[in-house]
């Protein structure tokens, strides 16, 4: 698995948009909506760059926005309820590739017949590790330990 700028710079966001939404009792609503220009500032993100991390998580549903000079952003959920996997997989598709493709589409043949499954069981190792991980666990430091 290789982690892009593109997928670490969408957790920062996430969770400093999580730490400003929450009010004590792991809700998604009734805090603060984060400015993009905000986000960049306090993750030092190029703001180009963030909008369009922005758009992939707002189309994915892990964001909403609202517009104007009050407006932000502010998750859809609770922090308990989106997983690392659910934004890595909003900004990069498949968690882990085999030259460009999913590991589930690789194909081998003859002596290369078991790299599939190798693939394939790295694929879910991971999976395993980025989908029970929430943001709330990562704003209250329980992230798994290696």
């Amino acid at each position: 698995m290789y982690i892009s700028a593109r997928a670490d710079y969408a957790l920062r966001a996430m969770l400093a948009v999580a730490d400003a939404g929450s009010t004590g009792d792991g809700g998604s609503g009734g805090g603060e909506l984060v400015k993009a220009a905000s986000l960049a500032d306090s993750q030092d993100i190029p703001l180009s760059f963030l909008q369009g991390i922005l758009l992939d998580l707002r189309r994915a549903g892990l964001l909403h926005s609202h517009r104007g000079t009050e407006g932000g952003y502010a998750l859809t959920r609770p922090p308990a309820e989106i997983s690392v996997g659910d934004v890595l997989r909003a900004v990069g598709g498949a968690l882990t590739s085999v030259r460009g493709m999913p590991a589930d589409r690789t194909g081998y043949h003859g002596v290369a017949t078991g790299l599939r499954d190798v693939w394939l069981a790295v694929d879910g190792a991971i999976a395993l590790v980025v989908d029970r991980t929430t943001l709330a666990d990562l704003l209250a430091d329980r992230a798994p330990a290696p």
